[in-house]
Order: structure tokens, then C-alpha cells, then sequence
């Protein structure tokens, strides 16, 4: 009969530290394979917690309803928000709430519509969508506090009763296109009732321009808010084109609420920066990835989809070549001499660019909670993700259109964005819904 010898048996000692060196070279290799493989994906904000582009559902669009010319939705769209107590005694069709949106440029009043299933046309026909309901007309929600303003730059966000507040509130800001270093008060909040509005305000937002600070407002979850920036529930901030103010979106949060009710006129609120890049002037240069001078962010909403979520901006993406001058490439020098000023449909001076498109970059929430805490710096998060969504869209007609989309709401309970096409109806602004998906 065979039988092992005792040596057999047992191994000497450096052989067994060899198999053993083998195996945890073998397990290292592993690791590292794994950490290769998984890189790229994290580095593109690929995690499982991130709500991605393949999220998004089109749901369709919806028409918007006919109001004096000089106040309602022709030329429209600046801000929109939604209201998830409104329009109780609507059908039930899945979209209930209502929207409070900002109508004519001219006078940027708000109104309060009840939103209509939206419908998928495939032949992109307006004769086939929906057209929602006008529940409060148009109002000036601010009371007349800022005056005569050129070209205002207008945000719009619903935010329940916060701190001692005894009623729900709408947030707005204000502020002109031009001005370099202005610093003006831009904030307030009023009461949903746009008959007897009750506006407070208007309030400075840190020590920071009005550039900066002052476009789209949107509300952080309440527990993101809890954890990371002091309960501030509020998110406000702008895009200014041209590199003048942050290279990219910049975003702050807010929480007014925690500094009086309300708090004195001309106060200034305290404001923790979430994102914000440098201006083309500063010493160190850091910008949004694929950043041009010539884009366009002019909304954004705090995502939130089971366990996913992102920070998103909508806007229209500059894409190519980018100059400033008129559409035709002609480009005007900061020092003269200066080239005559072309025929319509070229005359309009500006930042232009090869092809403008519709789009959504998403930020993972993660980096801004960083930013927050002090462990990254403002211009450092980046987006992992963008979406295009002319394809959607009713009323592009050509490369160079700019301005396809604006204001923007979020619908948080049933994961409903609503996005504004400018002029997407003839010169009435449309309305499109996107379903995202946890």
C-alpha cells in the first residue's frame, strides 16, 4: 500500500511562505484590476447613488393658456416653480399640484396654472397637447420694491413655512443683466394668495455681486440640508455669460428665515457657497468642464429619486467655435476701430458660437456637500453627466438659435421636472415633462 512520507506530508516552512506570497499576490492583482475597471465609472459620477441621463422619461408637453399680452406667457418663462398643495379639485390624471410660473419679460408678473396630462406628439403638433388652466392671474409678487429694471435676471421657488414662519412662502430675486460689481439687495419671499402677496425684502445675499447670485432659486432636501449647510433649504444663485462673474454655474445656499421673519429690508443674509468658479480676471484660472463664453444656465432643481439624486442645470450649451460679435462671425474688438454692424438677421451683438444645443449637466450633491464642509473648493466639482434634450424640443429651427430653454420646477413626490421652451408655441413659451426614475 502507497503511503506519504512525513515530508510529504508537511511542507518546510519556505515553501508554505511561498504559497502564501503567491495567494496574496494573486488577491492583490485582483484588487487592482478591480480598481482599474471601476475608476472611470466613479470619475464619471457613474455610482449607484447618482441619477443618471438614462433616468429621464419625456412624459411630453402641454400648451399654456392665453392672458393680456403685455403680462402672460408670450415672451415668457423666466422662472417657473411648483406647488404641490395647488390646484386641489383637479382631475386625477397623476399630475396634481400646480405651477406658479413668470410671464411677459416686460413686466415679469407671476401667475398660478394647473397642469394638464402632458402628451407625446411625434409629429411635434401643438393642435394635439393639452393646454392648462389659469388658477390666480397675473400679479406683481414684489410689490414694486425693485423698480425699473433693464433686462432682469428673475428666479421663482416654493418653499413650505420654515423656522416661525405661520404660512407657506414663494422666494423671489431680481436683478439686472449689466452690472459688474453690484451687490444690490435682490431677495424676498411674499404669500401665495398673488392678490394680497404681502412681499418682504428685498435682502443682499452675502458680501457677493448680484452676478453671481442672482438668477434661478431651487430647494435643497431637507435632509441633505440638516447635514451638511445648517437646515438651509433655499438654493439661489446665476450664470453670467462672458467668464464675467463664474466660469460655469455658481450656487449658494440660503435659509432667510434664520435671520428674521422677515428679516429687515436691506439685510444682509448669510450664504454658503456650493459651487463657483473664478471670472475670467482672477489670477488662478479654473473652469466648468466644456466651458464657452457663450452659454447659457438659466435654471436648476435638486434632484431626488429613491436613494439617487444630482444637482442639475438647465440651459443652452455653446458648441464649436465661440466669439463675441454677431452671429455671422464677424467679431467685435474690445478696441476699435470696430466693423459696421451687419444687416438683420445678423445685427445682433453678443456672445455667439458655432451651434447652440439644449442641455442638463448634472453634479453629484456628494461634491457640493465637500465644498461645504471646506474639504473641496468651490470650483472643483464637476459634472458627471449631460443631457441633450433638443430632440424634445418644438421650436429649434437652427444651429445658431439661441435660448431654447429657461425657468425650470421639480416636483420631488412624483419625480416631475418641468422644463420652459422659449417660445415654443409660436411666441408663448411650452411647457415639457420629464419623469426621473430611482
Amino acid at each position: 500500500m502507497h503511503t506519504q512520507s512525513p515530508r510529504a506530508k508537511h511542507p518546510p516552512l519556505i515553501e508554505r511562505k511561498a504559497a502564501m506570497k503567491r495567494s496574496f499576490l494573486c488577491v492583490l492583482a485582483l484588487l487592482l484590476t478591480c480598481v482599474a475597471l471601476c475608476a472611470p465609472r466613479l470619475a464619471l459620477g457613474q455610482g449607484t447613488r447618482l441619477i443618471q441621463p438614462s433616468d429621464f422619461e419625456y412624459k411630453g408637453a402641454f400648451r399654456l393658456p392665453d392672458g393680456p399680452e403685455e403680462f402672460a406667457w408670450l415672451w415668457s418663462g423666466a422662472a417657473l416653480t411648483y406647488y404641490p398643495g395647488g390646484d386641489p379639485k383637479g382631475p386625477d390624471d397623476g399630475y396634481p399640484g400646480s405651477l406658479f410660473g413668470v410671464g411677459h419679460d416686460w413686466n415679469n408678473h407671476v401667475s398660478e396654472i394647473g397642469i394638464p396630462a402632458p402628451v407625446v406628439s411625434a409629429a411635434k403638433n401643438l393642435d394635439e397637447l393639452n393646454t392648462a388652466t389659469t388658477l390666480q392671474e397675473f400679479k406683481d409678487i414684489t410689490g414694486g420694491m425693485f423698480g425699473e429694471m433693464e433686462q432682469p435676471r428673475v428666479g421663482l421657488e416654493y418653499l413650505p413655512k420654515q423656522g416661525e414662519q405661520q404660512t407657506d412662502k414663494l422666494y423671489f430675486c431680481r436683478a439686472p443683466h449689466l452690472g459688474d460689481v453690484d451687490k444690490n439687495p435682490s431677495h424676498g419671499w411674499c404669500e401665495l394668495d398673488l392678490a394680497n402677496p404681502q412681499p418682504a425684502g428685498p435682502w443682499r445675499i452675502g458680501d457677493y455681486r448680484n452676478y453671481v447670485t442672482t438668477h434661478y432659486i431651487f430647494q435643497i432636501p431637507k435632509a441633505w440640508a440638516d447635514q451638511h449647510v445648517r437646515g438651509m433649504r433655499l438654493a439661489t444663485g446665476r450664470y453670467r455669460d462672458g467668464g464675467q462673474a463664474s466660469q460655469g454655474p455658481s450656487l449658494f445656499a440660503i435659509a432667510p428665515w434664520a435671520e428674521g421673519n422677515p428679516p429687515p429690508r436691506d439685510a444682509q443674509i448669510h450664504a454658503t457657497p456650493l459651487l463657483l468658479y473664478p471670472d475670467v480676471a482672477a489670477e488662478e484660472q479654473h473652469k466648468m468642464k466644456d466651458y464657452q463664453h457663450a452659454d447659457e444656465w438659466t435654471a436648476g432643481a435638486w434632484l431626488t429619486a429613491g436613494e439617487k439624486s444630482a444637482v442639475i442645470f438647465i440651459g443652452t450649451k455653446a458648441k464649436g467655435k465661440c466669439w463675441y460679435g454677431f452671429p455671422n462671425g464677424v467679431v467685435w474688438p474690445e478696441e476699435g476701430p470696430w466693423p459696421p454692424v451687419p444687416d438683420p438677421p445678423n445685427d445682433g451683438r453678443g456672445w455667439w458660437a458655432t451651434e447652440f444645443v439644449g442641455q442638463i449637466v448634472f453634479y453629484n450633491p456628494d461634491d457640493l456637500a465637500a465644498v461645504a464642509k471646506g474639504e473641496k473648493k468651490p470650483h472643483e466639482p464637476q459634472p458627471y453627466a449631460t443631457l441633450d434634450i433638443d430632440k424634445w424640443l418644438y421650436n429649434v429651427k437652427s444651429k445658431q438659435q439661441v435660448r431654447h430653454v429657461r425657468g425650470a420646477a421639480f416636483g420631488r413626490a412624483r419625480g416631475l421636472l418641468y422644463v420652459i421652451e422659449f417660445r415654443g408655441d409660436e411666441d408663448k413659451s411650452l411647457i415639457h415633462v420629464w419623469q426621473v426614475k430611482g
